[in-house]
């Protein structure tokens, strides 16, 4: 008997179009392997996650930045070809506040956990997560939110340079415009340019109290709040290694058993009343030795296949066995298994792992998705290289007019003097 019920479909959801998001291949793989259809809804163009053969079939996602109608519709289409309910994983942010708003009217056809309404949402945002850490009592960094330029290079002193910059609503950045969701301010100069984009951003810019990186301080932890508000599968996590370097996504990641993580998660989880998958990170501060939130992602984190543990439950699992009515198996912990994304970190996937070890790309069973990625990488990479070594044309040199022979200035031009 399959642990998964595999008359139940399972629909994931990204409309970020992140090439190397492996944490989509994690998801598809996962259910797959138990025997559950599974339909992508992302642009997997050019993708490795296009490639695996755990995937039922592929569906076009409307545009990054799309309105709520417009993923609604997308979603009616796909359910509408599936035929019966299916279990909806979102695997980005917009996509999960998306479909927290749009539940109700989603629910007749796909199977959804019962969130609090615009619980989501208020982790999801920066700003609201500081307020609700703050009613929860949680450790979080300072956090200050500027209402003009002025008052975000006062606010940037008043924490004590350098420090972080974030937008409020990260999913909201357009493409392009070279902004960042989380970046080191090291000026009030700095913090009051950011400012002066906020429009363009889309949301407010926060600034936050620096805590500073080092070994044993990058922590996180992934579970699934059930139907009856417990934390199911998952666990904390240690960051051994980020890219980029102090600040970035989990390149090798080790399931670490940590009483004080967990009791964190759970507290807030229960504060909130919230239900789903979550991705937490912390960050221990060096001095006080306390843990600081630092994001609520309202979804899977991409390195969530961590945490498959003895019965091979992780958290997608577990929010399709739950939904579907089934019980969740008592698996035993996994301590010591790492997580490692290999383009990242490709001399760690070839080290020993004595507690056992995930490639974020390459298995034994799917090996499609690994040389897919090898390859997109080695373009990716010597695409960026040539940026860098191949000097840009210069612009041409504006020649110098003697002043004896300069035209006389025009009529417009004597009255801009």
């Amino acid at each position: 008997m399959s642990l998964l019920d595999t008359g139940v479909p399972a629909v994931v959801l990204r409309t970020d179009r992140n090439p190397f998001h492996h944490g989509t291949l994690g998801a598809v793989r996962s259910l797959g392997r138990a025997g559950v259809p599974v339909h992508v809804v992302a642009d997997v163009t050019g993708s490795p996650v296009g490639r695996s053969r755990y995937v039922s079939r592929l569906h076009p996602p409307p545009p990054p930045g799309a309105s709520d109608d417009a993923l609604l519709a997308v979603l009616r289409r796909v359910a509408d070809g599936i035929g019966r309910p299916a279990v909806l994983v979102a695997m980005d942010d917009a996509c999960a506040l998306a479909v927290a708003r749009l539940r109700e009217t989603l629910a007749s056809s796909y199977l959804l956990p019962e969130m609090p309404d615009a619980s989501a949402e208020r982790v999801a945002d920066k700003a609201g997560l500081a307020a609700v850490c703050e009613s929860a009592g949680l450790p979080h960094p300072r956090t200050l939110v500027p209402d003009s330029p002025v008052r975000a290079a006062d606010d940037a002193r008043r924490l004590g340079l350098p420090v972080v910059a974030k937008w409020s609503r990260p999913w909201l950045l357009p493409a392009g415009s070279g902004l960042r969701s989380t970046q080191l301010v090291h000026s009030a100069q700095q913090a009051r340019q950011l400012y002066e984009r906020s429009e363009e951003a889309g949301s407010p810019l926060l600034l936050q109290e620096f805590l500073p990186p080092g070994p044993d301080r990058d922590w996180f932890f992934h579970g699934y709040a059930d139907r009856t508000g417990a934390v199911r599968a998952g666990g904390p996590g240690r960051k051994q290694l980020a890219w980029p370097r102090g600040a970035g996504l989990t390149a090798v990641g080790r399931w670490t058993p940590n009483p004080e993580v967990r009791e964190l998660a759970e507290r807030l989880i229960g504060a909130l009343g919230y239900r789903g998958i979550l991705d937490l990170d912390f960050r221990r501060c060096g001095r006080t030795g306390r843990y600081h939130l630092l994001d609520f992602n309202p979804r899977p984190g991409a390195q969530f296949r961590l945490f498959a543990d003895s019965a091979g439950v992780d958290v997608v699992r577990a929010l399709h066995l739950d939904l579907t009515g089934r019980a969740l198996p008592a698996g035993e912990q996994r301590a010591g298994r790492e997580f490692v994304v290999e383009n990242y970190a490709p001399l760690a996937a070839l080290r020993c792992a004595p507690g056992g070890r995930e490639l974020a790309w390459y298995a034994p069973d799917d090996r499609g998705p690994g040389w897919a990625m090898w390859a997109l990488w080695c373009r990716h990479v010597s695409g960026r290289l040539r940026q860098r070594l191949i000097p840009r044309p210069a612009a041409p040199a504006t020649p110098l007019i003697p002043r004896a022979a300069s035209p006389l200035p025009t009529d417009n031009e004597k009255a801009s003097s």
